[in-house]
């Protein structure tokens, strides 16, 4: 960046000297905007990588466009190209976007959205490129993301361009019009109209491709970062502990992309509009078209400009007025549309539970009472909705006759032709729909700012759910053979505490069973020594190389194949079908060995016997060297329970053993007891190991 802003200060320099010499005004402009750009561009190492990517581009084409202006303007440019010869407008133009990233990159809503971008501009993953007919390249993913996002922007620049050329195509094709000129009507109608119209079309087509590649690839990457940092080290669970983001399965798979949309859209046609601004208000300027004040002869420079320009200002801010709730009101809609999916998909995933107890009518009260809360902020965003539409359909019918009626006085004294007065009608129009841009995007951006904001909470979920995992519990590997529990003091989510351990040290005997009263915190003691416990502080020391394994009550069942759900958490295909099959039988699961590879809802189609046990067919597959039982063989029967205890100190006779359970058969299964006892501030204590009478 630094040797870019060098070679932009040099040529505004040039440029400065060249416009003092031939008295030119817009060169003159061109070096003064010049000089601010060089001094943005040699701040913007210090602005997030999205937006310096805007900031090279605009950087660089002030240097190539402006060249070419300095060369027109002092002769050397080609007498036959003389019509394509950059005007010094286009560079200045450009300058003012590179000022205008710099500026706007202080802003802390654009701060955060930058920051939410600029990771995939700088991935350094490989991905395969296709480009026929060159063939396929290797490159990596940021470059690659960088490459696309700079081509569209050039681009949609020069969409802006044809433009820029078709409204002189107006002015000359209605003057031709007016004079009854046959040959210029029918040349500018097949070689200029015809052909610029043709080459908007392509770009246009060529834009939807690329747009199309850039924001699948964008949205796959964010959406395989943020499952990565959400699943890593039991954030996910720490996040629903804590109640600090709300349905994350929204915000990864709706939020992404939405945000990805509309930061493509609003980044590129928010540039567009500034470039229509730009140079069609550089076209409204020079127009030979004058307005004297009423009674005087005071003419009024840049009337039309000026008019344009405060009567969009003052519609964005009545509509800033009118529109500002919506943002609160968006983001309260798509709470509250997540939690119904969520209560559905519950609903669902629960439906044996709910048909057994008669349940429907509950989940019918339940469901309505979700919904109803959606139509309630549904009506106060339509309301609110109503009112900014109301205000914007208005302005826009307005658009159509306000340049036709500051313009009709001078047209009708003959001081100008109907070819000037449409082209600053089509001027106007561009100019006014570029102001406007806010107006008629508030609703718009209203829901994007809804989308960062639930993404920017979801991340400081994520990063508050790693700190907590940092601070709290030290779990760590440590020498010897034993499990250890030392100085631990674990937490309820509010604080409260509920369990203190100190100098407890399992492994003494293969076999351990945890008992204490329900609310003791056995549960809790398990998590914390498997480390997903966030809450407390402590020390829990787990052997060298040693794999702990625990199986809770409820088993999770993966959506896929029986083959799949038994080799979870490791990959389908893991295990050999001999295996699986040894295992299910091992477990008393045999009658579905040939259902391996049959897809079903799994968690709803077993009992929950079936559940406990195929979990139990997973530990057998993956041999721990710790297998931590929360009260995982609760829906046996005492006898199947035993036989199953039994299966695993026969089948895994490496692997110590800690269970809770509460029936009394279970001591008898064990060699040794610890048992949670209350303390005097109403927490409870596992005490060290016995030997069962």
């Amino acid at each position: 960046m630094r040797p870019l802003s060098f070679a932009v200060a040099v040529l505004a320099v040039i440029a400065l000297g060249v416009g003092t010499k031939a008295g030119s005004a817009g060169m003159i402009g061109m070096g003064v905007v010049g000089l601010l750009l060089a001094a943005a561009v040699f701040r913007s190492t210090g602005i997030p990588y999205f937006l310096k990517i805007f900031s090279a581009i605009f950087g660089t084409e002030y240097v190539v466009f402006g060249a070419g202006a300095v060369l027109a303007q002092l002769g050397f440019w080609p007498a036959n190209w003389s019509a394509v010869a950059p005007p010094a407008s286009l560079p200045t133009t450009v300058a003012v976007f590179g000022t205008l990233i710099y500026l706007i990159s202080f802003a802390p809503v654009v701060q955060r959205i930058a920051r939410i971008a600029s990771p995939y501009f700088l991935a350094e993953e490989r991905s395969t490129l296709n480009f026929w007919p060159l063939g396929k390249f290797s490159v990596s993913l940021g470059h690659s993301a960088v490459a696309l996002l700079v081509f569209l922007i050039v681009l949609n620049q020069a969409q802006v361009g044809i433009a820029l050329r078709l409204n002189f195509f107006y002015r000359d094709f209605y003057n031709a019009l007016q004079n009854y000129d046959v040959s210029a009507f029918w040349y500018q109608l097949i070689w200029v109209f015809g052909v610029w119209a043709t080459i908007s079309v392509v770009t246009n087509l060529i834009e939807i491709v690329a747009n199309s590649v850039l924001l699948i690839r964008w949205r796959e990457y964010m959406a395989a970062d943020y499952n990565r940092r959400w699943l890593s080290a039991g954030a996910h669970y720490r996040m629903s502990l804590a109640g600090t983001a709300d349905n994350p399965d929204q915000r990864i798979a709706e939020d992404t992309r939405a945000f990805l949309n509309q930061t493509y859209a609003f980044s590129l046609t928010l540039l567009t509009q500034i470039s229509t601004l730009v140079s069609f208000a550089i076209i409204l300027w020079n127009l030979p078209v004058t307005i004297r004040v009423p009674g005087t002869d005071i003419v009024i420079p840049g009337f039309i400009f000026w008019a344009t320009f405060l009567y969009a200002a003052l519609a964005t801010w009545i509509t800033h007025l009118i529109g500002r709730w919506l943002i609160p009101l968006e983001f309260e809609q798509e709470k509250r549309e997540a939690d119904f999916r969520f209560s559905m998909a519950r609903l669902r995933e629960y439906s044996e539970q709910i048909a057994s107890m008669r349940g429907e009518k509950a989940e019918l009260t339940h469901l309505g009472q979700r919904f109803r809360a959606i139509v309630r902020n549904f009506y106060d965003l339509m309301w609110r909705k109503l009112k900014i539409t109301s205000f914007t359909l208005s302005y826009n019918q307005a658009n159509v006759v306000i340049p036709f009626l500051l313009l009709a006085p001078g047209y009708f004294a003959k001081e100008f032709q109907l070819g000037t007065l449409t082209q600053t009608s089509s001027a106007f129009g561009r100019v006014e729909t570029a102001l406007s841009f806010i107006i008629n995007s508030y609703q718009s951006i209203a829901s994007y700012l809804a989308s960062i904001n639930r993404l920017t909470s979801f991340e400081a979920a994520i990063q508050q759910a790693q700190e907590s995992q940092e601070g709290g519990v030290d779990r760590a590997r440590r020498p010897g053979e034993s499990l250890t529990i030392d100085g631990a003091t674990l937490t309820l989510p509010n604080g409260k505490p509920i369990v203190r351990a100190d100098g407890l040290a399992l492994g003494g005997a293969r076999a351990t069973l945890l008992v204490g009263p329900s609310g003791s915190g056995k549960s809790t003691l398990f998590r914390a020594i498997a480390g997903i416990w966030p809450f407390g502080e402590g020390k829990v020391g787990i052997p060298e190389r040693a794999d702990v394994m625990l199986l809770p009550q409820r088993p999770y069942l993966p959506q896929g194949s029986l083959r799949a759900a038994l080799a979870y958490p490791a990959e389908e295909n893991a295990f050999s079908d001999a295996a699986l099959r040894d295992a299910m039988d091992k477990v008393r699961l045999g009658h579905l060995s040939e259902r391996l590879d049959e897809v079903d809802l799994w968690g709803q189609r077993l009992s929950g016997g079936e559940q406990q046990r195929l979990a139990v067919a997973r530990a057998l597959l993956a041999k721990p060297n710790w297998l931590l039982l929360d009260e995982a063989t609760a829906s046996l029967d005492e006898k199947l329970e035993g036989e199953i205890y039994e299966t695993i100190r026969t089948g895994l006779p490496g692997t110590k053993v800690v269970s809770i359970g509460h029936r009394s058969t279970l001591r008898e299964m064990h060699d040794a007891i610890v048992t949670m006892e209350p303390n005097a501030d109403g927490t409870f204590s596992p005490r060290a190991a016995t030997v069962p009478a």
